[in-house]
């Protein structure tokens, strides 16, 4: 009788469940994946990767059409162009203020809650303008505000769910490439579809429409099973939440700093056409720094190292980053403009990813989500404060170039023992 229970004791205890850890892409890779870093294909086939992450990116379509839409109606009703403006402006700086209130919320009551509320608040406040139009400007700049800040936390919350869906921190790597190369799409799909459907049927049609992919992307993220399976991790209560190490908040003010690249370099395009007077190159500009985006994001995800980046594969691609902006300041042709623009767009999503990645390491447990959305909040400001700060300087490209030299040296400042994870 004893040697049976001694022979059935293993057999009534479960298998141990994984400890929740403040970042599964600290672990180390398999040995597979130390042998080859598993490629976007591999992430995809992934039961429920394929519709989440269609579903976030068509949930944050508005983001690149809801300011060109906002501009043309503006427009429509006789508005100045200044005041279109400060609608589309007033649209880019608000999920800077939802979006990390919104991931704390998701990091305490789960993902479909804010999805949900954030879905319809944006529906409504676009709604109402897409039917009242801009006549009124107060009226509409308040719902312009509420639909910014009312932005679901898809970002946020596809990052915190990629460890529930995929078997290593490798393949989770590569799945934050794939995410960050594909906000690329968002922002040159965005306007895109925002300027044709207001040509082909109006500009209150264009806000329509970008409600309509907010609804449809949220709902199809949130009704997911991983979505709706997943519990956040049991966290500390204090005020800070995410911004509770100290290392964070450096690096996110070096990540507005970044966004202001971004920033900055649509201004620039305009300028670059006006003295080259060669209009095609204010779209063309952009559209080549994207596109050189998602190139540089397919690489880094083919030849990413095994190891998890760390904060000094960060400075690095940041430096490298700020060097790519030298040769734009000097006097080129056209031509010579669009294939230099190249080099800091190539570099812009392995930025971003690793950025991405050391955010997540950084976070405290049970704030992923909410990291996530400091993170995106840094880089809107910064893009918001590139604009309006290329505008006055003539739109030279010396001012991208500062921004990035200026993140670089924030990252190196940080780069350290104080950069460490924080400990659960």
């Amino acid at each position: 009788m004893a040697q049976t229970q001694v022979r059935d004791v293993p057999r009534t205890i479960p298998a141990p469940e994984p400890a929740p850890r403040p970042s599964p892409l600290l672990a180390p890779a398999s040995a597979a994946a130390a042998r080859r870093p598993p490629a976007v294909r591999d992430v995809l086939r992934h039961r429920y990767c394929g519709r989440l992450l269609i579903a976030s990116v068509t949930g944050r379509l508005s983001l690149g059409m809801a300011p060109v839409a906002l501009i043309l109606a503006a427009q429509a009703d006789g508005h100045s162009l200044a005041a279109a403006s400060m609608l589309a402006a007033l649209y880019g700086i608000a999920p800077a203020l939802g979006l990390p209130l919104l991931g704390r919320l998701a990091d305490l009551r789960g993902l479909p809650l804010p999805c949900c509320l954030g879905a319809a608040v944006v529906a409504g406040a676009l709604g109402t303008v897409a039917v009242a139009g801009t006549s009124h400007l107060l009226l509409a700049a308040v719902c312009v505000v509420m639909a910014g800040a009312g932005c679901p936390p898809l970002e946020g919350g596809l990052r915190s769910l990629w460890p529930a869906v995929l078997p290593d921190a490798a393949h989770v790597r590569t799945a934050y490439t794939l995410d960050s190369s594909t906000q690329e799409i968002v922002y040159v799909t965005g306007p895109a579809l925002a300027i044709v459907t207001a040509t082909w049927l109006s500009p209150s049609a264009a806000l329509a429409a970008a409600a309509a992919a907010t609804v449809a992307g949220s709902l199809a993220f949130a009704t997911a099973r991983p979505a709706r399976s997943w519990r956040p991790v049991p966290r500390r209560r204090d005020r800070l939440g995410a911004l509770r190490p100290p290392a964070m908040r450096p690096l996110l003010l070096a990540l507005v700093f970044f966004g202001a690249t971004v920033g900055a370099l649509d201004v620039a395009a305009i300028a670059v056409a006006e003295r080259q007077d060669a209009s095609w190159l204010a779209g063309a500009l952009p559209a080549a720094f994207s596109a050189a985006g998602l190139f540089g994001g397919c690489l880094f995800a083919r030849f990413q190292p095994a190891a998890a980046p760390g904060p000094r594969h960060l400075l690095l691609l940041a430096a490298v980053f700020a060097a790519g902006w030298l040769p734009l300041l000097a006097a080129l042709p056209a031509a010579a403009v669009l294939v230099l623009v190249m080099v800091p767009g190539a570099l812009f999503v392995p930025v971003l990813t690793v950025a991405s990645l050391t955010v997540a390491a950084l976070a405290p447990p049970g704030t992923s989500t909410e990291a996530v959305g400091w993170m995106a909040a840094a880089i809107r400001l910064g893009l918001a404060g590139g604009t309006a700060l290329a505008g006055p300087l003539g739109g030279h490209f010396a001012v991208p170039l500062m921004a990035a030299a200026l993140c670089a040296l924030l990252l190196s400042a940080r780069t350290g023992p104080a950069s460490a994870p924080v400990a659960a």
